[in-house]
């Protein structure tokens, strides 16, 4: 007779059984990094240990630092009734701020890699809050925050919310934070404080700055201008419905050599990746145009693709000679034939022919000359991948088709009549 199966009492016995020594070689195994992580916690200096304490202060999950606390000594140490209360309170508000802006929790905000936060009746505490928690939001590569309301204002309605948000973004906050848009009262103070933010290091990879109906002026764009340009990655910056004009502009795209006798500035990128300017409904005038005109054939914006000019005070003629300026910039030497290219082509600017991924000319009635301009345009070129040029009447002749050379390695496709 075979035997019986064990009842299942009987078996989840001897699972417990068999698995015992397994659990308690694993509790040992981890009981002995513990003492293994306390030893050489112990051996740091108090400043090296106070940093990792530092790192480990999260007010978006203060368990972390409590659970190792409870196990070393030395942590624990540095860790007094008061700090822990500290730690406690920064929880607390930053619960309430998550709670004010329809979050279910801190892992929420913690996790989040966009914040869109629309008329929420932040206050200025919120958005001090906020700037305190930047350190630990390493995920967050948007922020939008628009606050058109007084709550985020003063009594007096000073921009108290702005101010104590650049306040409040120490060195590397908000590290993987890629576009910014502050819609609140930033005025001279707020931009001041803006600027010093940006030069101590907070929001390292910022590319997208908008800063649209902020109330700058003449002065606080002054006082943010030196910051943003010692940014190299910087590609888009908004300023529209704004109250500065061409002096403002002006410390932007050209500000003035130092004084003599005053050490130079620090290295700065100098917008040279700056490839949108927004200025749409500002006070810039024919000054302004004149002075970005002059940047431009400088090479001092090689990269600006778009450029918003609507609702300004300059005339249609200071405008027009920006965009000739840009098309400069863009084409150098080949700025006109390229224009009337374009032109020929029924393109509506240079724009569209620079960005084309694919392009077909049918009887278009291209010459040998506009051949030969298409072919030196080739390295202004970098999206095409594909061009089809058909002439069937010969216009170009084979002298023309000679001329694409210049277009290198792209796939070039061209037909004349036999």
């Amino acid at each position: 007779m075979g035997l019986s199966p064990a009842p299942p009492a009987s078996r989840e016995r001897q699972q417990r059984q068999h698995s015992a020594p397994t659990f308690r070689t694993r509790r040992a195994a981890a009981a002995e990094r513990a003492r293994a992580a306390a030893m050489a916690f112990s051996k740091l200096s108090g400043d090296e240990q106070g940093i990792i304490v530092g790192q480990l202060r999260n007010a978006l999950e203060p368990r972390l630092v409590m659970y190792f606390s409870s196990a070393n000594k030395e942590l624990r140490a540095l860790l007094p009734p008061a700090l822990q209360r500290e730690l406690r309170a920064d929880y607390e508000e930053a619960t309430a701020l998550c709670l004010n802006v329809g979050m279910r929790d801190c892992k929420e905000l913690r996790e989040a890699t966009e914040i869109n936060w629309y008329e929420k009746g932040l206050t200025a505490a919120d958005l001090a809050t906020l700037a305190k928690l930047g350190s630990v939001l390493p995920a967050l590569v948007g922020l939008w925050l628009e606050e058109r309301s007084a709550s985020a204002e003063s009594p007096t309605g000073f921009p108290d919310g702005a101010l104590r948000l650049a306040d409040g973004l120490v060195a590397g906050a908000l590290p993987a934070l890629t576009y910014l848009t502050i819609g609140l009262r930033l005025g001279d103070a707020g931009a001041s404080a803006l600027a010093a933010a940006l030069d101590r290091g907070a929001l390292p990879r910022l590319r997208s700055l908008n800063l649209g109906l902020t109330l700058i002026g003449d002065a606080a764009l002054a006082a943010l201008a030196p910051a943003l340009r010692r940014r190299p990655a910087l590609k888009q910056l908004y300023f529209r419905v704004n109250h500065f004009g061409d002096e403002g502009l002006a410390a932007l795209v050209a500000p003035p050599p130092p004084a003599a006798g005053t050490p130079p500035p620090p290295p700065a990128g100098a917008l040279k990746k700056l490839d949108r300017l927004d200025l749409g409904y500002t006070k810039v005038n024919d000054a302004g145009c004149a002075t970005l005109a002059a940047a431009l054939d400088s090479g001092a914006l090689p990269a600006l693709e778009e450029l918003e000019l609507d609702g300004t005070r300059a005339s249609d003629e200071a405008k027009a000679a920006v965009h000739e300026a840009m098309a400069r910039s863009r084409f150098g030497a080949l700025a006109e034939e390229a224009a009337a290219l374009c032109v020929k082509l029924g393109m509506r600017s240079c724009k569209e022919l620079r960005e084309a991924k694919t392009v077909y000319w049918h009887c278009k009635g291209l010459s040998t000359a506009d051949l030969a301009t298409l072919a030196a345009l080739g390295s202004k070129l970098p999206a095409l991948t594909q061009l089809t040029l058909d002439e069937p009447s010969g216009s170009a002749g084979p002298d023309g088709v000679q001329r694409l050379g210049g277009l290198g390695r792209r796939r070039t496709a061209s037909r004349q009549p036999s």
